[in-house]
């Protein structure tokens, strides 16, 4: 009994790593702002997971189960405040090493999983496919929570720095508009993606 943690973690491997919502947010925000200054952020995005998967673990998903409805609702609202991130960030210039208020903090952070539809998809997937019926929810969720923390650690601020790197190469050029409006795209292409894929 308990979570078959091997082939867990190679979707948590595929799912952070890949491009999606938060993913392009985190780009975005890299390519903005710069990773050192992002770094609440980022630490941010990544314990935000965990305000889906602790309550997934103690009776949220049976909840969904039951009420299907409620999880499309969730959806929805989610898909909306990722396109709207998306449209800022279109709208959005680079400003390297632009401090203060206005880089996104810690709290703002916290907001972009729980308003991910992937992540929802990708949490209700690891306690579906990877924990054994019998397992006790305190060590599921334990495992699932650390195996999914442990992979963001590494995976998250790659993207964020990716960002940065890119953003060095086109700011303050023409491209960098270029730049902010295909972001934008991409992290609407992304939430418009998952939601079909529910369809």
């Amino acid at each position: 009994m308990g979570v078959d943690l091997i082939p867990f973690l190679m979707l948590a491997f595929g799912m952070v790593g890949t491009p999606g919502p938060a993913n392009m947010v985190l780009l975005s925000t890299g390519a903005r702002y710069g990773l050192r200054p992002a770094l609440p952020f980022v630490v941010g995005v990544a314990l935000g997971k965990q305000l889906i998967i602790w309550p997934m673990g103690f009776g949220l998903l049976t909840l969904m189960e039951a009420q299907p409805s409620l999880f499309v609702v969730l959806k929805y609202v989610s898909a909306a405040y990722i396109l709207w991130l998306a449209w800022r960030i279109a709208g959005s210039r680079i400003v390297p090493g632009q401090g203060g208020a206005s880089v996104p903090g810690f709290a703002k952070g916290l907001l972009v999983h729980p308003l991910n539809p992937k992540a929802w998809a990708m949490v209700t997937g690891a306690f579906t496919g990877f924990v054994a019926p019998g397992t006790a929810a305190v060590q599921a969720t334990l495992v699932i929570a650390l195996g999914l923390l442990f992979v963001q650690a590494l995976l998250h601020p790659l993207w964020c720095w990716g960002g940065e790197r890119i953003a060095a190469l086109v700011a303050g050029k023409p491209a960098e508009r270029v730049l902010m409006v295909t972001l934008g795209l991409l992290t609407a292409l992304s939430v418009l993606l998952v939601l079909l894929e529910g369809v």
